[in-house]
């Protein structure tokens, strides 16, 4: 289990898309871990996965398998290995139809580890400060540059081979003319010495004969390990593109891909270009077939897979509304001339995306949905833009009880016919599609649209069905997703902290007096989207958002410069601000009204006590009309923002200068900001006074 001994501790350093591709759910990283040493003892690469003859040899391999996971799954003390090694096993049912793929399956992991290592693609030094390990960003360059020494390595071989044919060929005609000479003839000698040389260069041959195969063999597997990491990478990349909603990093450069594609492919040229002059000189073995096959395969597959969505359409469409997208071919430079290529676009459903195929039912009606793969010479791009594409209408599948239509996803897929130069015949592209989309009809939708995308974009799997999410997820990975986003979407480099991510659990769980880790505690899309919040007529996702928007278009440079506690809730707000003086205030946002921030303070009391009191949230509408640095400002009550800073130093340069008499002569005028104290015994809300004035709602000490 040398291999594995060597991959074990590399592991931790894969990103995750990569272990999820290079260990699939029909072979799980346990079955590698719990069987490695039998797994390498194997001879994976004596097998022809496309002779059928082998099945047999392949079955015995598979319960072989079957009953040493049940062995081990019988022996681990580990009651939930023990059980989930059991349904594994039982898993591996699904190769009993085509033992060969299991073949084929094992063989690429084992090629696939070789290949990381060899290329050192897991970095190994310290991880970076934040924890997390970096994805591996391979370009393919030492991957492809020993590519095409290979090749030119077997061209050289070739030519070799040819040169020594030449020299046969020679010598064997002097041969003819001096045979039969008598052995005492002095001319004798020299017919030895020519049937010496005959021999030697029939030797040369063969060895060079031999060495050409094993090269041209040496570089299809090549080949084949290298376009792995690059169709890795693709992936990669879409997922990272997919990623993006959140707010997560995404380097959009396909350049680097579309290189390692274009060299890729003529790798693939010269190698099947050799392969034919080796059936040339050698008649049609078997062996030859076999590296056309896989030769034809690889190319099908790059083909296949150089067909990106470059710029995703919306993921919340209105129907009747325009729209863009871009698709790009990275193989673009080498399609052949003449006839253009048109791609057409379909909208389909969820499950038509699980399909793969041209769809044989129309959901929904597109309006410009056909465009031309046009090349950029400047750029050397290859796009197709469809600039003013529409929806007109859509067909709805039938939903189960609660379900919105707000939560049924639909993608854009892409199909073309193109022919690549050196290629005989079009392939056809029928697999791209674009990243999940809702379609809605009317305005009001698209916040809850929007949560079924973020929620699809935050917890789906990298290499999952489409578009399968899961129901719950662990609140930490909730937060992450938050933070991410809020900061996306406001622009700011100032995430959320612990005690936001404390108040928010405390509010989607409705558990306000709890101060435990909520970390792992499961929530669901219904307490995220569907079911409103206790007291509220809106959801978690719908108040978190109004919260973001106003932070967005109002509050931004208050947030980012820390000036907003932000999610706070009251009995955290008693804490930190019981034993502070009066006039003491800080931000926060409101929990009671969508899109709003309001003001706490310590204020005294009739009898002399202290008190915490809100001022009414301001709302956009609000803000627009008086800033919150003018508001703040104005408020006489409020002196020193949290813990204990002056707030005309803090908030001076959000305070606007008073403007200048219009020449016209009329007097300017500008809103105050007025708050009017009101008795202990008055109800917490109270209706807005008057333009510029805000009650307050109090909360004892």
């Amino acid at each position: 289990m040398a291999l594995w001994a060597q991959m074990t501790p590399k592991l931790q350093y894969l990103p995750t898309e990569t272990l999820n591709e290079l260990y699939p759910d029909t072979f799980p990283l346990d079955i590698r871990h719990y069987l490695a040493s039998w797994i390498e003892e194997q001879r994976w690469e004596n097998f022809d996965v496309d002779n059928m003859e082998q099945e047999p040899q392949a079955r015995r391999l598979l319960d072989q398998m079957v009953h040493l996971l049940q062995e081990v799954a019988q022996h681990n003390p580990n009651v939930v290995e023990r059980v989930k090694l059991q349904h594994i096993s039982r898993n591996l049912s699904v190769f009993q139809q085509q033992p060969m793929q299991l073949v084929r399956t094992v063989r690429d992991i084992l090629r696939k580890e070789s290949h990381l290592l060899a290329q050192a693609q897991i970095p190994q030094g310290p991880l970076p400060t934040n924890g997390t390990p970096q994805p591996a960003r391979e370009d393919g360059k030492t991957d492809v540059d020993n590519l095409v020494l290979k090749v030119l390595e077997i061209q050289s071989c070739r030519q070799t081979l040819h040169q020594l044919q030449e020299d046969l060929n020679w010598e064997k005609q002097e041969m003819e003319s001096i045979q039969g000479q008598n052995e005492l003839d002095p001319q004798h000698s020299d017919q030895v010495t020519r049937q010496n040389r005959i021999q030697q260069l029939e030797y040369n041959y063969s060895v060079c004969a031999k060495k050409r195969m094993q090269l041209l063999q040496e570089a299809v597997c090549a080949l084949e390990l290298c376009q792995s990491c690059l169709i890795l990478r693709i992936k990669s990349w879409r997922w990272e593109q997919h990623r993006a909603t959140i707010g997560l990093h995404f380097d959009d450069n396909l350049g680097p891909l579309q290189t390692w594609c274009e060299q890729l492919l003529g790798v693939n040229s010269n190698l099947r270009q050799e392969l034919m002059l080796v059936k040339r000189d050698h008649g049609g073995v078997e062996q030859f077939h076999t590296l056309q096959e896989s030769l034809a395969h690889l190319l099908q597959t790059l083909i296949q897979n150089s067909l990106v969505v470059d710029k995703q359409p919306p993921q919340v469409i209105k129907t009747q509304s325009k729209f863009s997208t871009t698709v790009r071919y990275l193989l673009g430079e080498k399609m052949a001339p003449g006839k253009p290529v048109l791609l057409k676009a379909q909208i389909i459903t969820e499950a038509q995306a699980r399909q793969g195929v041209v769809p044989n039912e129309n959901v929904g009606e597109l309006i410009n949905s056909t465009a031309i793969l046009e090349h950029n010479t400047a750029s050397k791009n290859t796009c197709a833009t469809f600039r003013n594409m529409s929806i007109r209408k859509i067909k709805r599948a039938d939903r189960k009880g609660s379900e919105s239509v707000t939560e049924e996803k639909f993608a854009l897929f892409f199909t073309t016919e193109l022919t690549i130069t050196g290629c005989e015949s079009p392939y056809s592209i029928q697999v791209t599609i674009s990243l999940p989309v809702v379609v809605i009809v009317h305005g009001s939708q698209e916040i809850n649209a929007m949560a079924t995308i973020i929620w699809d974009c935050a917890f789906s799997e990298p290499s999952r069905i489409p578009f399968i999410v899961p129901e719950r997820v662990p609140w930490k990975q909730m937060c992450e997703a938050l933070s991410s986003k809020f900061m996306s979407e406001v622009q700011t480099q100032q995430g959320l902290d612990r005690y936001n991510f404390h108040f928010l659990a405390q509010k989607i769980f409705d558990q306000p007096d709890i101060s435990e880790d909520f970390s792992n505690m499961p929530v669901s899309w219904a307490q995220f989207n569907k079911e409103v919040l206790p007291g509220r007529n809106f959801t978690f996702w719908q108040w978190f958002e109004g919260v973001m928007d106003l932070t967005k278009k109002c509050l931004r440079d208050y947030w980012s410069e820390k000036l907003i506690f932000g999610f706070i809730g009251k009995q955290h707000l008693h804490v930190i601000l019981q034993n502070k003086p009066n006039g003491t205030f800080l931000l926060r946002f409101s929990d009671s009204e969508i899109g709003g921030i309001t003001i706490a303070y310590v204020g005294p009391t009739d009898n002399g006590g202290r008190k915490i009191q809100n001022i009414q949230p301001f709302t956009k509408k609000d803000l627009d009309s008086a800033g919150l640095g003018d508001r703040i400002r104005d408020i006489n009550c409020i002196t020193h923002v949290y813990p204990d800073l002056p707030k005309n130093e803090v908030f001076k340069k959000f305070f606007t200068v008073p403007s200048p008499p219009n020449p016209d002569g009329y007097l300017p005028f500008k809103l105050t900001t007025v708050v009017n104290p009101l008795p202990q015994s008055t109800p917490p809300y109270m209706p807005e006074q008057m333009p510029g004035q805000g009650p307050l709602y109090t909360s004892p000490m």
